[in-house]
């Protein structure tokens, strides 16, 4: 059995959940407490982070090149393009939302508000709040710009640069941090996403002492 240790509310994790559901490839989560550095975690990942992927006799990590190891071992449905310029504009996307989204906005979001609490880390800082909550609103625009010329994010056929998208937002709309009404391209975009059954396990999770919006799973918002 394949075996995904992840974290809830992690943007990456859910990107390997997102890429082996719509794959239909089965896996076991099992969440894990990454931030305590316990040794069998360590060994699986000396580098201390989620999500680590248990395949093929291999434990795998960094997120990206999972879900490429995916793709490639798993080809059907496809989640990267076939010609050099398509997986060029994923991968550039991918990062996008892996670095740049994340500093600017899940990190300081989530962390404040999540995961100081779990981790018993102090209080959240009201300025890394307030600066989240302001730098995702260019991030929307830019998404809200790129729908305007595209189907999906990257091109014509939905990627892994939206489910990368898709996986840093599901997280913010779980603490109710995303203004879906700031643009109706990426609400229309998001809504397409998370009806796809591959959504359909991280519309359930439950995070215990942060209960979702109850419009987090509805896919009519």
């Amino acid at each position: 059995m394949n075996r995904l240790f992840h974290v809830p509310l992690s943007p990456f994790c859910r990107k390997v959940r997102l890429s082996l559901a719509e794959k239909k490839i089965e896996v076991e989560l099992v969440e894990e407490r990454y931030w305590e550095q316990g040794s069998d975690f360590l060994q699986r990942n000396p580098a201390g982070k989620v999500p680590v992927l248990k395949m093929d006799g291999r434990h795998f990590s960094e997120s990206a090149a999972i879900c490429e190891y995916i793709e490639e071992k798993h080809p059907s449905p496809p989640l990267m393009p076939t010609n050099a310029e398509g997986k060029y504009e994923v991968r550039r996307l991918v990062s996008w939302f892996d670095d740049k989204f994340y500093n600017d906005v899940s990190f300081r979001l989530l962390n404040e508000r999540v995961n100081k609490k779990i981790m018993n880390q102090g209080y959240p800082d009201s300025k890394n709040v307030k600066l989240g909550a302001q730098k995702i609103k260019y991030h929307l625009d830019y998404m809200g710009w790129l729908l305007d010329q595209r189907r999906w994010l990257a091109g014509d056929q939905m990627s892994l640069a939206d489910f990368a998208a898709a996986s840093h937002l599901s997280c913010l709309d779980y603490i109710s941090d995303v203004d879906w009404n700031r643009n109706a391209n990426v609400r229309d975009w998001y809504s397409k996403i998370k009806s796809r059954p591959a959504f359909r396990s991280i519309l359930a999770d439950q995070v215990p002492g942060f209960p979702p919006p109850a419009h987090y799973a509805d896919l009519d918002f």
